[in-house]
């Protein structure tokens, strides 16, 4: 109950304020309809919908921002404007921070845990040895991902999809950012390859 009048309030909040336009989601395409129909659903509090607001960053149009305090992303838009997503973020002891640039983007990605995960939880190595687990709906980097590098070196730090959207305002990734797969689905079509990516 607390919560459902918590929500309303951030609703009408949102609403009376003029700085904020709810965007709607991507069209999606039949594949990613469908798998993205096969990952389980939860209500993600309206705080942290997608909204287009004031932009709050000063970066330059097509910036990637992540505030990792609020979880919030924001992706820069031309006339000071941003479009705002939720986000989960990277717990304290995982947390990156940083510039970086988007340096290559894939859908439905396959996903191979980095050595220091293996490192903390062994009985993931089998997916290691198995080449990955494929993308679809069991693959804990959902819809999109988005790999950031620095200079020409991959950081293993990645923007992606998520098939936990319960975790959406939380910390609690080994650092990487996650999106729910519909958000990350609609900063795919507008990032770009090179793009900047600011993480504080």
């Amino acid at each position: 109950m607390r919560s459902a009048i918590l929500a309303a309030a951030t609703a009408l909040l949102l609403a009376g304020c003029n700085n904020y336009a709810r965007v709607p989601d991507p069209k999606l395409s039949q594949r990613d309809a469908d798998l993205v129909a096969m990952v389980p659903h939860y209500e993600v509090d309206n705080a942290y919908g997608k909204y287009e607001v004031d932009d709050p960053t000063g970066q330059p149009p097509g910036t990637i921002v992540v505030d990792t305090s609020s979880k919030f992303l924001y992706y820069v838009l031309p006339g000071k404007k941003a479009i705002r997503y939720g986000v989960a973020t990277g717990s304290e002891a995982f947390g990156w921070k940083g510039t970086a640039v988007v340096g290559s983007m894939q859908e439905w990605p396959r996903w191979i845990p980095p050595a220091d995960m293996i490192q903390r939880w062994p009985h993931l190595k089998p997916v290691v040895d198995a080449g990955g687990l494929p993308g679809g709906p069991d693959n804990p980097l959902g819809a999109r991902a988005l790999y950031l590098y620095q200079g020409n070196k991959d950081t293993l730090y990645r923007i992606h999809g998520t098939n936990e959207e319960d975790k959406i305002g939380q910390s609690v990734s080994s650092g990487c950012i996650r999106m729910r797969d519909v958000d990350v689905i609609d900063l795919y079509s507008r990032a770009k390859v090179g793009g900047k990516v600011v993480v504080m």
